[in-house]
């Protein structure tokens, strides 16, 4: 029997039908701010990781971040995201209301501390500027943490708009982060850690 497939992407594999949807959402609502199709595959990649990992989102925005971290969920995992903006996370939780795995938060990022510690979290909004260490403590021992929308740099350290970069430094060289800054397009790239277990 012959399947169809969905649209492909750079790879040449089928995208996962909720990415596809999700995309068509984000489109369709004039949402321009969703991660490349390249975050997306680390992010599955991640969360494929952790079959049975708490997995967490901040900054859900329409829905193609948490598609692709949806699409790694092993069927013990949960998926806890949150988004700010009500109207968009409504429709969201509308997507997803099939599977009980996952939850659709409204309000601010801290709303994720009650379900810490995470095996994975996506911080893509709250958090990662404001409170980076209070993000890094939502981590469990192994948590792997990714962090979105930085503009590569060929120095050390990092700079962006000639100026150091702080943020990313604060990242990289975190003492209780094993972690690594990986290119995902010529212009934009992700910082990924994995917190050390406590001696």
């Amino acid at each position: 029997m012959r399947r169809e497939r969905g649209p492909v992407g750079q790879m040449g594999r089928a995208l996962p039908p909720r990415v596809v949807a999700a995309e068509r959402a984000a489109s369709a609502r004039g949402f321009t701010k969703s991660c490349l199709p390249e975050v997306g595959r680390l992010l599955a990649l991640a969360v494929a990781a952790k079959p049975g990992g708490v997995v967490a989102e901040s900054g859900m925005g329409a829905g193609v971040g948490t598609a692709w971290l949806h699409s790694g969920l092993g069927p013990g995992a949960r998926l806890f995201t949150v988004e700010r903006d009500e109207e968009l996370a409504r429709r969201v939780a509308d997507d997803y209301a099939d599977d009980e795995r996952v939850s659709v938060l409204i309000g601010d990022w801290r709303l994720l501390e009650r379900h810490a510690p995470f095996d994975v979290f996506f911080c893509d909004g709250g958090g990662k500027r404001d409170d980076p260490q209070a993000v890094i403590d939502l981590l469990a021992p192994g948590g792997l943490l990714l962090l979105d929308d930085f503009t590569p740099s060929p120095e050390w350290p990092p700079r962006f708009e000639g100026e150091v970069d702080e943020l990313r430094v604060f990242y990289l060289t975190h003492p209780d982060l094993d972690a690594t800054e990986v290119l995902t397009s010529p212009a934009g790239s992700v910082v990924i850690g994995a917190r050390r277990a406590r001696r």
